[in-house]
């Protein structure tokens, strides 16, 4: 499976069967331009301008619109099986900024973890129905979600093979903006990384241990 990052939480996830985007965004939103992507499946984490976007992510020669997903339960889509766990943007279970999905993917083999803006430690509940994790993408930068060392111990709750940052000023957002750099991050988690253009990602090839993976927003 081939994971690119283009800004803020969205990915896209290409494997054999398919590939799904998470989080498009509207540009004015965010301060930066989402390239122009296509997808069988689009994953909403909540419903906010920098997370919203569907419009955004065209079809592909296997679907001619994409499935959208910004609901919790239980989805298979072309073989892709997606699950949708309830959490929530604030740490008073919603009543400021509202309800978040965290994403589980079953592709190619391979489980990954998109936690959307999870702005919380996560309870047994939600542990359990995340599961085992080979790659997870992870809110760092705030300040309405996750960041340093609470976004640390969301990482070490759920283990994964593989760790990716996301939801940060990579330097390119406006001076305005209230996203933190990732640089405070990796000083919190005590390591260093060079951004890689994209991710290959096999089940028979994943580290034995915690490995943090910068991906470059293209």
């Amino acid at each position: 499976m081939q994971i690119t990052y283009h800004g803020h939480s969205c990915f896209k996830l290409k494997g054999e069967m398919g590939s799904v985007v998470t989080d498009p965004f509207d540009d004015k939103a965010v301060g930066i331009t989402l390239p122009h992507l296509n997808a069988e499946i689009v994953t909403i984490s909540h419903n906010h301008a920098d997370h919203n976007a569907k419009e955004k992510v065209k079809g592909t020669s296997k679907r001619e619109k994409p499935f959208i997903i910004d609901f919790p339960g239980e989805y298979e889509v072309g073989g892709i099986s997606v699950f949708g766990i309830k959490t929530f943007h604030d740490q008073v279970e919603g009543a400021e900024r509202g309800i978040n999905l965290v994403f589980k993917f079953l592709i190619d083999g391979l489980s990954i973890c998109h936690l959307g803006d999870l702005a919380h430690q996560l309870d047994e509940k939600q542990l359990d129905a995340i599961g085992m994790i080979d790659v997870l993408f992870l809110p760092v930068g705030g300040p309405f979600s996750l960041m340093n060392d609470e976004a640390i111990k969301v990482a070490n709750a759920i283990s994964p093979s593989i760790l990716i940052p996301m939801h940060y000023n990579d330097g390119s957002y406006p001076s305005d903006t209230k996203f933190k750099p990732l640089d405070q991050f990796l000083r919190s988690f005590g390591a260093t990384a060079a951004a890689e253009d994209k991710l290959i990602v096999e089940k028979d090839r994943l580290p034995e241990e915690m490995q943090l993976v910068v991906l470059r927003r293209t």
